[in-house]
């Protein structure tokens, strides 16, 4: 098995449909009757102000949170009773807004942890470590160097998760994420706590994503960023559907101008 393999051409229908979602909680209406349609390999945004709703949309797909009302499908598949674990597997993969990494082991253990869903060892050979157990483990530190390599972590793998620099910690949850092999990777503000150069090659790394034909769903308020790498953005307000289209028609679009991005 490889790191970040092609992904093979896939039939021309969307890799991912929402429809009618609703999400609320108590009296906060978080999603309201949202729908979505993300092609395959393609990159997707979502933007919109503060509280539009944008995480809980996120978490409703990754399968962290269940609808309320609405119906989600992955390549065909129905979500609806998925638990997140399930959708891992089927190649469904995120970051979090809250860094959220094993903060005590280190950065190369961090990518170790992702890659055990594709360990296919019987379970003795755990306890009792045979050559079965020195292989797979062996491949997947292979397998999580050459992650960390992607993302410019290499010199770093011995390191503490804890001791890294904010904007480095944001690139191993990256390269922990991109460990299960997702099809369809949704990283929600990948941007936060970069400097100018990490951006860029947060942005090169997304780019390469999409050439080997992954899917990735980026909610982002660097706008530089969206406007420079999606092919499709969807705005929110209020937990709602305001616009969608290809970056210079929402640059263009009074509604999106007036709700989020300003004069």
């Amino acid at each position: 098995m490889t790191v970040l393999p092609e992904i093979a051409a896939a039939p021309a229908e969307p890799l991912f449909r929402a429809e009618g979602l609703h999400k609320r909680f108590g009296g906060v209406h978080a999603v309201r009757d949202l729908s979505l349609t993300i092609s395959r390999a393609a990159i997707f945004a979502i933007i919109g102000p503060n509280g539009a709703g944008k995480s809980t949309l996120l978490n409703l797909m990754s399968g962290l949170y269940a609808p309320d009302a609405g119906r989600m499908t992955f390549d065909g598949r129905d979500l609806s009773a998925m638990p997140a674990h399930r959708r891992a597997r089927l190649g469904l993969a995120r970051t979090f807004q809250k860094i959220r990494l094993f903060r005590h082991l280190s950065v190369l253990a961090n990518v170790l942890a992702a890659l055990h869903i594709h360990h296919a060892i019987p379970a003795w050979q755990y306890v009792f470590n045979g050559r079965a157990f020195a292989r797979d483990h062996a491949r997947a530190r292979e397998q999580a160097m050459k992650l960390l390599a992607f993302v410019g972590l290499e010199q770093r793998a011995a390191a503490l998760a804890a001791s890294l620099p904010y904007g480095e910690q944001r690139m191993l949850e990256l390269a922990r994420a991109l460990a299960t092999a997702p099809r369809l990777l949704l990283v929600d503000e990948p941007a936060a706590g970069l400097n100018a150069a990490e951006v860029e090659r947060l942005i090169e790394r997304i780019r390469l994503l999409r050439e080997r034909g992954m899917t990735v769903i980026v909610v982002e308020h660097n706008m530089d960023l969206v406007m420079e790498i999606a092919d499709r953005v969807l705005v929110m307000d209020y937990g709602q559907y305001l616009f969608e289209g290809i970056p210079a028609e929402v640059q263009a679009n009074p509604a999106v101008i007036a709700a989020y991005l300003g004069a």
